[in-house]
């Protein structure tokens, strides 16, 4: 370093390297894994990943990788951050969701929250929730002034809004210090219930609500858009950025047709988006959703100071899982954290029993000290933007943000949110999209921990208190475990029923180096759909083979070996055990140019990655007579 040179390269002792030499030591690598014609750009290609939307993934990003300006944190388009210190003075809002139907039990686990780590509450009331006339006994002991509370009363908004301003006003909380929704979401209605009937009388409704609120406590936000509800039916990211676009355009639409102006309208509305493991693609697309609405402000009229969106993020249900509960804590944990690094203002994590009923005290315990840890421990608050200026994440915010806008201006075209749920343009799209995805699961593309990998059969089953049903007759409500748990359910009744999981017989045959992979792969993918997998020592000929699969009480078989192995004995064992009685022969691997053969002898499915796992499994049980 010199005085005519102040800078000092961090890496001055190495020689630079450039993209050309990058792809020249990947084309060596895909070389050993068989893959030879890959040069250049194409080795890139090799890499790439794709996901929903239209979006590829690449190996490798650099500075040439250009994106839109991204601006100031707290200024347009607010995608560093809704506010100059992002979240940096007293963290996200730790909001913990509440869905007791007895106002009391509501109560205990409200007050339990709050005195531990959680700053704002997110209530049920209604139809499937406390009663709007318990609220009061909810809340009871909450000092109204510090915990914000966030209602979702559904149909019951107008009347469960009226009961809480009512305590506030009891309690003597200045309504300038009011803070938190009420919750009205007219249009997230239509798409949970499929009734558009009394849109019009709720949209009224909360205009009214709006207007109040504007004048007497500026700080309490009247609606939600939220975009759960095309989540919770399968959209992808993009999907569900465009509809919460779509609502929100909307609302301003009536907001400002009962008087608000245009910032007063703007600062009624609170987004709300799922948080998934998909750590890089949730942080991009919270980024993405202030982007988008800062554009949608620009267009409107909104004044930067009003533009900002609030965004509340909610770790995603879909993710969660009913089998093998305890990973779904990974999975909120990875999914909290990439909420908060992307900018959320309120960050609800679901306790890992959620998909089971209602969670218990150790459930709300832990889901409360993921955020904790993340805040307190992890710090992660005290940095603005902190996946900021990675080319990676830039480029996908950019493009998921052009994804959804298209998206958005679809819906636009075809008369707005209303007329695209009423016409059944959002259902068949996102009806499409889940399709798509569930082939990709159904493939074990997109693996499920503790579901379609590593299953855990002799588990305990978890067992809690039974939830309230949700309101229906709209959009579905989709999960990644769905296909499998329809799988274990029908094992767990054979096994109540018998007194016995149907079962596989795992034939290993030849040396252990050549057959252990195969024997984990076909394990892994039988006890995926609950059927049990037997195995003895590695046989030397088809009659010994034959004689274990009898003792083993198996329905079916499945040979593991390696291709030689396969070449040698698999027609003959094959043969061997539909002798012995086997209804099904399965074979682990792809047979190449021995299928006639393989298929001749006896071999019936070939199982493989990439496979359709949950045709196999289904199959499978079809065949053992397993309803």
């Amino acid at each position: 370093m010199t005085a005519e040179s102040p800078e000092l390269p961090l890496a001055a002792a190495f020689p630079d390297a450039d993209r050309e030499q990058w792809q020249r030591l990947v084309e060596g690598v895909l070389r050993k894994s068989g893959v030879t014609e890959a040069a250049g750009t194409a080795a890139e290609d090799a890499l790439a990943t794709e996901l929903q939307d239209g979006i590829r993934i690449r190996p490798l990003y650099t500075a040439e990788d250009h994106t839109a300006a991204l601006g100031h944190p707290g200024f347009p388009p607010f995608v560093r951050a809704g506010r100059p210190e992002g979240t940096t003075v007293s963290g996200w809002d730790v909001r913990q969701r509440h869905e007791h139907t007895d106002p009391q039990r509501a109560n205990e686990s409200v007050l339990a929250d709050l005195e531990n780590g959680v700053t704002s509450l997110w209530l049920t009331v209604g139809d499937g929730g406390v009663p709007v006339t318990g609220l009061a006994e909810a809340l009871k002991g909450v000092y109204l002034d510090l915990a914000t509370v966030v209602l979702d009363a559904g149909a019951d908004f107008a009347t469960a809004a009226e009961e809480l301003l009512r305590l506030y006003a009891a309690s003597g909380v200045p309504a300038g210090e009011v803070a938190g929704n009420l919750g009205a979401d007219p249009l997230g209605l239509v798409a949970r219930t499929g009734d558009d009937g009394g849109l019009r009388t709720h949209l009224d409704a909360a205009a009214r609500l709006a207007v109040r609120c504007a004048a007497e406590a500026p700080g309490l936000r009247t609606l939600a858009v939220d975009a759960l509800p095309y989540h919770e039916a399968g959209a992808s990211a993009a999907e569900e950025l465009g509809a919460s676009l779509a609502t929100g355009v909307a609302y301003l639409r009536e907001l400002t047709a009962a008087g608000l102006d245009v910032d007063a309208a703007a600062a009624q509305l609170e987004f709300r988006y799922a948080a998934t493991a998909d750590q890089f693609l949730t942080i991009a697309k919270l980024r993405a959703a202030r982007r988008l609405w800062a554009r949608v402000a620009e267009v409107c009229g909104v004044s930067s100071s009003a533009a900002a969106q609030r965004q509340h993020a909610v770790t995603s249900t879909v993710m969660m899982t009913r089998r093998d509960p305890w990973v779904n804590m990974l999975r909120t944990t990875v999914a909290g954290l990439s909420a908060g690094v992307g900018g959320a203002d309120a960050v609800t994590v679901l306790p890992f029993d959620a998909a089971l009923g209602l969670p218990d005290a150790f459930a709300r315990r832990i889901a409360r000290n993921t955020q904790s840890v993340l805040l307190e421990e992890s710090h992660l608050s005290k940095v603005i933007d902190p996946a900021g200026g990675s080319w990676y994440v830039e480029q996908l915010t950019d493009e998921l943000a052009r994804a959804g806008w298209a998206w958005f201006q679809e819906i636009e075209g075809a008369g707005g949110q209303a007329a695209a749920l009423r016409s059944g343009l959002i259902r068949e799209r996102l009806a499409a999209t889940w399709q798509c995805r569930s082939q990709d699961l159904a493939r074990r593309r997109e693996p499920i921990t503790g579901v379609s990998e590593f299953p855990h059969l002799a588990e305990p089953a978890v067992h809690r208190d039974p939830a309230p049903a949700p309101v229906g007759g709209g959009l579905p409500r989709v999960r990644r475990d769905d296909a499998y748990e329809t799988l274990r359910s029908r094992s767990d009744a054979h096994l109540a029923a018998t007194g016995d999981r149907p079962k596989v017989f795992l034939a290993a045959l030849g040396p252990v180096a050549t057959h252990t992979a195969r024997v984990a792969f076909a394990a892994n993918l039988f006890q995926a759909g609950g059927i049990e997998t037997v195995q003895e020592p590695a046989s030397v000929d088809a009659e010994s083979v034959a004689e274990a699969f009898t003792r083993s009480g198996a329905r079916i078989a499945c040979l593991c070996a390696g291709d030689t192995v396969y070449g040698e004995q698999a027609a003959a064992v094959a043969a061997a055990l539909r002798s012995a009685g086997a209804l099904r022969v399965h074979l682990a691997g792809k047979p190449g140019e021995r299928r006639e053969e393989y298929v001749q002898a006896g071999v019936d499915s070939f199982v493989f990655a990439g496979c359709d796992a949950v045709e196999v499994l289904s199959s499978a049980l079809d065949v053992m007579e397993v309803a």
